[in-house]
């Protein structure tokens, strides 16, 4: 019970990694509130986790500035305080080599992957900052840390999300807050399952020879878990994190060695 009475707020919270963490956070006695565009989806996902009223869902669109604000506000109004904001949200979208990417395209990785959390970062850091003590935790990617071939707008959004990462953690830090990035590797994820055929043409192979080719990479030679990626952010979230801000995490089975 290493969050138990800790209240979390985790956007793309009904699915995937998102709902990794949320479940592992609820079994160390946190209360959470999940923020996903999909309230028929995440009232089923309720049902399953089977929290009671230790977790709630609040519709919004992480490429809203007034959902993720507004994400974080009913949190906080509804649990009477924020202890640990989680930054989930986001995805690739559309792949495109560089010279046929789309100003769009750019801007909505931008929009979805680094705007959703500065603007959660921005609206939660004032209650941390009044109690001096929080945990923020950014999902960033290893694309974060390195590239692929047409993931660029993808892999630019990252490296924005870990350069934030490191900014905020060193002026938050003395205030006891800490800020982190968790960067997996390939998960298989019903998002991967959904998109990842399309990710995969993008690349000019099929979604099980892109997932052969990314866990290749690797040192472990296979995707990563979900609970792996999950235990990472339990870690973090805890007391037991304190010491550990600015970072970026890799849990990618050791396909970014730094």
């Amino acid at each position: 019970m290493r969050l138990e009475g800790k209240v979390a707020a985790i956007t793309g919270g009904t699915a995937g990694i998102g709902r990794g963490i949320a479940e592992a956070f609820l079994a160390e006695g946190a209360k959470v509130a999940l923020m996903a565009r999909n309230a028929e989806k995440a009232a089923k996902v309720l049902e399953e986790i089977g929290a009671g009223d230790r977790a709630i869902f609040i519709a919004g669109d992480a490429m809203s500035q007034d959902d993720v604000e507004g994400f974080v506000d009913k949190t906080i109004e509804h649990f009477g305080t924020l202890d640990i904001l989680v930054n989930n949200a986001g995805g690739a979208g559309d792949l495109q080599p560089l010279v046929a990417l789309s100003d769009k395209t750019f801007d909505d990785a931008m929009k979805w992957n680094v705007y959703s959390t500065f603007w959660a970062c921005r609206r939660a850091l004032p209650t941390m900052l009044e109690k001096k003590d929080g945990r923020i935790i950014n999902i960033s990617s290893m694309e974060g840390k390195h590239g692929k071939p047409v993931l660029t707008a993808y892999s630019a959004a990252k490296h924005a999300v870990n350069g934030l990462t490191k900014s905020v953690a060193r002026e938050v830090g003395a205030q006891g807050v800490t800020v982190n990035a968790i960067c997996p590797g390939i998960v298989i994820t019903d998002i991967i399952r959904t998109n990842g055929p399309e990710t995969a043409k993008a690349m000019g192979m099929e979604l099980d020879e892109m997932i052969e080719l990314f866990a290749s990479e690797s040192a472990i030679k296979r995707p990563n878990k979900v609970e792996e990626i999950a235990a990472v952010a339990v870690l973090l979230a805890s007391k037991e994190g304190a010491g550990i801000t600015g970072a970026m995490l890799s849990v990618d089975g050791g396909t970014a060695q730094y």
